[in-house]
């Protein structure tokens, strides 16, 4: 992808504001799918965009650059939208604890300074290419499982939804960058989310749609690997582990085992995702499981007598690929029937929302998980 480098823009320094209330759906309902230029987002009435860098903007410089920072060291905060909360707040005790930090949950002068080893900027101007915003779109989006299983595939609604996922941001977030009236299309110069990979070599894939989602993703090529992941229903986070997995029967689907309870540190650290697992009718499945194989963009059957906000009612339907699907573009399938880690239509709810009782990643999440440990890995599921 061209690029064009810009000055670094450090912490403490302002760098957005908000300029449209966007969400998906929102987005979906205001622009058309178009394979030309189209604009960014409206503005909101009686708000005037403020440019990054100037007083008066609503989302935290600092707190944005700290995201970008924690994104790329294997700690994301969700999406990168330069707000405090309490990803947030667990990303940095992650990355805390992994550096052997005090664990805080504050983005202190120790905490700064490790993540400030690696010097990158917290924006780019990018030219966009053909890659970043060509389609094919699907608007409008219909909302019923059997329209859905009509369509060829489940895709992006618009340019901005794709480019926001390919930089782990949201629209909204692309839009206060740049501004309401910035046109998004091949050729045009946006500044974005710096999480461009420094190695796009991804020798080893799966398969071939394994690597094309790496880098569509901007996932890095060169990932710490890990040996097991332990996830943490009190704590609503996904942790990779390097070293010996830790000893314990597993789980079957006629005999879960004890409910395990790991140490702080069964092993060495070397990522954390915010995850959605479970609700009170589908519960996380606690035990010891296995993740057993990997499909990428797999169709989705739905089912809606094993989904939490199904209708009952509705017809079993199987849904065709895509970013938008139920699952995301990634499915790994634990041994547990029934059960997988996979990615999201919606990464702006992970860690805020209930799921089926799945493990649900973002999408450029879920991939890189996928590039960190190999098929077969053991998934330690804890209260």
């Amino acid at each position: 992808m061209p690029h064009m480098r810009v000055p670094p823009l450090a912490f403490g320094l302002t760098l957005f504001a908000t300029a449209a209330a966007l969400t998906s759906q929102a987005l979906a309902q205001d622009q058309a799918a178009a394979t030309g230029d189209e604009t960014a987002a409206a503005q909101r009435p009686g708000k005037p965009w403020v440019p990054p860098g100037t007083r008066g903007s609503e989302i935290d410089g600092t707190v944005f650059h700290a995201q970008v920072l924690l994104d790329v060291a294997g700690f994301p905060t969700g999406v990168i939208d330069g707000k405090k909360g309490m990803i947030y707040r667990q990303a940095l005790r992650g990355f805390q604890q992994s550096r052997g930090l005090p664990v805080t949950g504050e983005l202190d002068g120790r905490t700064k300074a490790a993540l400030l080893q690696d010097r990158r900027p917290s924006t780019r101007m990018l030219q966009l290419g053909a890659e970043d915003v060509s389609g094919p779109f699907v608007y409008p989006f219909p909302d019923e499982p059997e329209d859905q299983a009509r369509l060829q595939g489940l895709h992006y609604r618009n340019m901005l939804e794709k480019l926001a996922e390919r930089f782990h941001t949201t629209p909204r977030t692309i839009v206060a960058l740049n501004g309401p009236e910035k046109l998004i299309g091949a050729g045009q110069v946006l500044r974005l989310p710096n999480v461009l990979p420094r190695s796009r070599d991804y020798a080893g894939a799966v398969d071939e749609k394994h690597g094309q989602l790496l880098n569509q993703y901007n996932v890095d090529a060169q990932q710490a690997q890990g040996d097991f992941v332990v996830v943490d229903k009190s704590e609503g986070v996904m942790r990779v582990y390097q070293g010996e997995v830790p000893e314990g029967k597993l789980s079957t689907n006629n005999d879960p085992g004890p409910a395990p309870r790991l140490p702080d540190n069964p092993g060495k650290l070397v990522a954390q995702f915010p995850v959605t697992m479970g609700s009170e009718q589908y519960p996380l499945p606690i035990g010891r499981w296995r993740a057993t194989t990997y499909a990428f963009l797999p169709p989705f059957k739905y089912q809606p007598e094993l989904l939490k906000d199904a209708d009952k009612d509705d017809k079993e339907q199987m849904l065709p690929p895509g970013p938008n699907s139920p699952v995301g573009i990634a499915w790994l399938d634990l041994t547990k029937e029934h059960y997988g880690i996979h990615g999201t239509p919606a990464p702006e709810t992970i860690g805020r929302s209930e799921s089926s009782g799945c493990i649900r990643l973002s999408n450029w999440d879920v991939v890189r998980l996928s590039r960190m440990v190999k098929p077969g890995f053991t998934a330690i599921f804890q209260a």
